[in-house]
């Protein structure tokens, strides 16, 4: 059975309680271009009342693949995560305006999400969680070459006759590195 909504009532009813789904997102959802594709994610967490007042834990992982549009040359590639997470639920301090932020003061406080309702729809904890788990810039290997800056080929598959003219630019720092091997060797 698919319990997909975490409900703060039934925690402090019946105890810890375990939450999962499997939630199709739309890659328009993530709102990042590097994200070609998005298969269903996975989702489970463990809550249970915490050691403060209206305080809940949750403990959990999110499971998808996921097609990423190289950020140096540009080609798609595919991507496995799970992300293990720990967030503490506190409710929404008063605010004197409804759409105020909150401040965060403490380093701990940083795994805390704030609730203004006793329920929190599973797929929106899905949702955070991959997109803390898109790398900031999505890389093919490590080692990727990336587009020429000249005639835009994929340096990875293909060589191209633009490197002589964007050496020429560096020329005079080729020089001044030549000069400082000279007075290092001396």
């Amino acid at each position: 059975m698919t319990r997909d909504i975490i409900n703060f009532d039934e925690i402090d009813e019946h105890g810890p309680q375990e939450y999962h789904g499997t939630f199709t997102i739309d890659v328009s959802e993530l709102d990042r271009e590097e994200v070609s594709n998005l298969a269903p994610v996975e989702a489970e967490v463990r809550l249970e009342a915490g050691n403060l007042a209206g305080e809940y834990v949750a403990d959990g992982s999110v499971k998808f693949t996921a097609d990423f549009d190289c950020s140096r040359c540009l080609d798609p590639y595919p991507f496995a995560a799970t992300s293990t997470f720990h967030v503490r639920f506190r409710p929404r301090p008063e605010v004197i305006e409804e759409n105020e932020e909150v401040e965060i003061t403490q380093p701990e406080e940083l795994d805390v999400e704030f609730y203004s309702e006793r329920t929190v729809p599973l797929r929106d904890l899905a949702i955070e969680q991959v997109q803390l788990s898109i790398p900031m810039k999505p890389l093919c290997n490590e080692n990727c070459l990336g587009l020429c800056p000249g005639c835009g080929k994929n340096r990875n598959k293909e060589q191209c006759d633009c490197s002589s003219a964007t050496e020429e630019r560096w020329g005079a720092l080729a020089d001044i590195r030549d000069q400082l091997a000279k007075k290092i060797n001396n």
